[in-house]
């Protein structure tokens, strides 16, 4: 079988798991840090959260399908495994820039965008 193709499906779920709990769990606690920001708006946190979370799923998922192009032919086993950790080690650091993007965006201009 073709070792890319083992390679794409193991990526892909790894990484579509991780992007999805990290979201559930910056969800959870920035509906917090989001009403701490606009302490009498409850209704357009909620929404903001909702948007962050919507662009973040959109924009990290869409990058992990899109890396799949670039991927060099993999020929043994060693290479299938470095490629993977490699690739995934690239979106996770996405995912901690977006985050702290995201919460300076929103300390900086939260209070000119209300």
């Amino acid at each position: 079988m073709n070792l890319n193709l083992i390679g794409y499906a193991i990526y892909l779920l790894i990484t579509i798991v991780i992007i999805i709990k990290v979201g559930q769990i910056c969800y959870q606690n920035g509906n917090i840090y989001v009403a701490q920001l606009i302490p009498d708006h409850m209704d357009l946190c909620q929404k903001i959260n909702q948007v962050l979370l919507l662009g973040y799923y959109l924009l990290n998922i869409g990058y992990c399908a899109m890396t799949l192009i670039s991927w060099e032919k993999i020929t043994t086993l060693n290479q299938l495994i470095e490629v993977i950790a490699f690739k995934s080690a690239i979106i996770i650091g996405t995912i901690a820039l977006m985050h702290y993007g995201n919460i300076y965006v929103l300390t900086k201009y939260i209070q000119k965008l209300i």
